[in-house]
């Protein structure tokens, strides 16, 4: 989900509520933050996992294919990050500053660092003793555990100190420690370079047979969907108050005073949340805001176990919007799978640079766990203005991994705790507002969406 404050932890806190159908879904539907999470190295705790691969190896091994994921209740332990104090010869003209994950990590682990000046009197300054440096690290399951982060080094004369720091802990892990110094001394070794044997980033490209194309002049929906039609409420029913969500799902056919929920333009596929004119009543229950879903529950062709599923689609940016595109069971929630998400309801959210992918796991309508990713996409990936173009939305589903993508470039993956089970899409924009509901944009517009299949 969206960037709250400090692109750290997310922790998705899922409303369950009774429904007709199964337990409320949470995608797109209830998360919120805190802060990245100081925690102590776990030393051999899991040794078998924790062993780090030689220096050039490159593996596409599945760390995990022996860990018992409880029929998608368990999840591996999440690796943790620390950053290495370094010693440079005096007069170096680069240091490499290790960055290690404590443990083989189940999902990608994300992380961004930076530069900061000494402090004292022989504080390094950048530009005078070394060149500001910010870049990202990924971590991804069945990597090396360290790799190091180049600093080119100016003039460092003895005792010259400056730091490499996180200045927004990390994505997908904990932290053990946000900040190293780096310090020139006489006599020290020269550092060497670590960044052999990681996987390269994937490309998205479909590996399955075209099962499904969206064609968004012919779309069809209904209250209660069909074969060729999409569904136009959760499958528990219309509203989601334990994500104290303030929308109601409309459908244009029992909501006739209601802005259309849904629409066709210039060959696009529309999907407007809204400020009610006048508020409805639903379950003796008044609703002032109007929520929009579509959900293939009842569309076989867009349903599947493995294989990939895209949108091309251009995301709105009112605040207090939460658009989300995502998958359920058949059998009910949870699990779930999170493609993308954004929480316009936080104002730490920028809806041009952020993205949220995650899985939620569990049984029963009882979530167990959360593996999040929330990343600043411009950082991280050269990726932005998601609610001012068109942006391709992926994720390919394997029997070991899930994998994201966004404009085909892979942002995230977990270990897939969840083998044999089948989803459904949906895709929505809910209202998490308490005031009007008004600027920005409040629509979706879809103009694509794709679902391969792969033979479980």
């Amino acid at each position: 989900m969206k960037r709250l404050v400090s692109l750290a932890v997310l922790v998705s806190v899922l409303g369950a509520c009774g429904g007709d159908e199964a337990a409320a879904p949470s995608a797109g539907l209830a998360s919120a933050a805190q802060p990245a999470t100081s925690v102590q190295p776990n030393g051999d705790k899991e040794a078998a996992l924790a062993t780090s691969l030689p220096e050039g190896a490159v593996t596409t091994t599945n760390p995990f294919a022996a860990f018992d994921f409880k029929n998608g209740t368990a999840y591996p332990a999440k690796a943790a990050v620390s950053i290495g104090t370094v010693s440079v010869p005096v007069g170096a003209t680069e240091a490499f500053v290790p960055v290690r994950i404590n443990r083989q990590t189940p999902n990608t682990v994300i992380v961004r660092v930076m530069t900061r000046n000494g402090s004292g009197t022989l504080a390094g300054v950048e530009g005078r003793h070394f060149q500001r440096t910010v870049t990202t690290l990924f971590f991804r399951p069945g990597d090396p555990l360290e790799q190091t982060v180049r600093i080119p080094l100016i003039n460092m004369d003895a005792g010259r100190t400056f730091d490499l720091i996180l200045p927004e802990g990390v994505v997908g892990g904990a932290v053990i420690n946000s900040w190293a110094r780096i310090t020139a001394v006489a006599g020290a070794a020269a550092g060497v370079a670590r960044t052999a044997g990681f996987r390269p980033a994937r490309t998205f490209g479909p590996s399955g047979a075209l099962a499904y194309q969206l064609d968004p002049a012919r779309v069809t929906w209904s209250d209660g969907g069909a074969a060729d039609a999409w569904r136009t409420r959760l499958p528990h029913g219309r509203t989601q108050p334990g994500n104290a969500e303030t929308g109601l799902y409309l459908d244009p056919v029992l909501h006739p005073s209601a802005m259309a929920p849904f629409a066709i333009e210039n060959g696009e596929l529309v999907i407007r949340s809204q400020q009610l004119v006048s508020p409805i009543l639903h379950d003796g229950v008044y609703w002032n805001h109007g929520a929009a879903i579509l959900t293939g529950q009842r569309m076989p062709a867009t349903q599947l176990q493995y294989g990939q599923y895209e949108w091309t689609a251009m995301m709105p940016n009112r605040r207090g919007g939460w658009p989300a595109l995502w998958l359920l069971p058949a059998s009910g929630w949870p699990p779930e799978i999170d493609v993308y998400e954004g929480f316009g309801y936080s104002s730490g959210w920028n809806f041009s640079r952020n993205i949220s992918g995650n899985i939620h796991g569990g049984a029963n309508g009882t979530r167990t766990f959360t593996a999040l990713m929330q990343v600043n996409a411009a950082n991280a990936y050269g990726l932005s203005g998601f609610d001012t173009a068109y942006h391709r939305y992926a994720v390919d589903i394997a029997p070991d991994f899930i994998t994201w993508f966004v404009d085909g470039k892979e942002t995230y993956q977990t270990v897939n705790p969840f083998k044999g089970t089948t989803w459904f899409p949906l895709m929505n924009v809910a209202v998490k507002h308490t005031g009007d509901y008004a600027g920005g944009t409040a629509e979706m517009r879809v103009k694509g969406f794709q679902v391969w299949k792969v033979p479980g």
